[in-house]
């Protein structure tokens, strides 16, 4: 029993300092989180999208360099997120991707505690921590600053984005 207690302590520590959060990073969960986050921002990120000559839709795809795949996705259709999940998730609809970002997992830590992601991260390379692009039209989107003001938005709301962690409010009975 008192080593339940110090492993539920140990994992409670955890979750207070924001650790066992980066294990939900992309989850299903979190995805549909960041999609109800997004659709909050109207007039800074749906509308802006939807107004485009060409409408924004697309699938796009979260993860880390180290996977083969990433570990969420989100649909977008003219400006607004209309499903999101884990990765490889049938019902959402996303058959094929239009952008795939990845990223070392402090680089998006860092990024969401921040934010915000510089101009600088984005352009860095792979080999440096910065932001790749396995799929999407980067430098079309760094042009275009309708695009790019509502991009860059999006990371401001990774970091509201909440997912209830299974330990906070577990019992444990005997």
């Amino acid at each position: 029993m008192k080593n339940l207690i110090k492993i539920t302590a140990f994992i409670g520590m955890f979750t207070y300092l924001g650790l066992a959060q980066a294990a939900d990073l992309f989850s299903d969960a979190w995805m549909k989180g960041f999609l109800a986050e997004w659709n909050k921002e109207v007039d800074t990120i749906v509308k802006p999208l939807a107004n485009l000559d060409n409408p924004f839709s697309a699938c796009i795809a979260y993860g880390f360099y180290a996977d083969d795949a990433p570990k969420g996705v989100i649909k977008v259709v003219k400006g607004e997120a209309v499903a999101a999940g884990a990765y490889g998730d049938k019902e959402i609809g996303c058959d094929s991707l239009k952008w795939d970002l990845r990223a070392k997992p402090d680089s998006w830590d860092k990024w969401i505690k921040a934010g915000t992601i510089g101009k600088w991260d984005m352009m860095k390379a792979a080999r440096w921590g910065g932001l790749k692009f396995k799929v999407g039209n980067y430098s079309a989107m760094m042009k275009d600053p309708s695009m790019m003001g509502p991009f860059m938005k999006t990371f401001g709301l990774m970091g509201q984005v909440k997912v209830d962690s299974p330990t906070e409010n577990s019992t444990v009975v005997e």
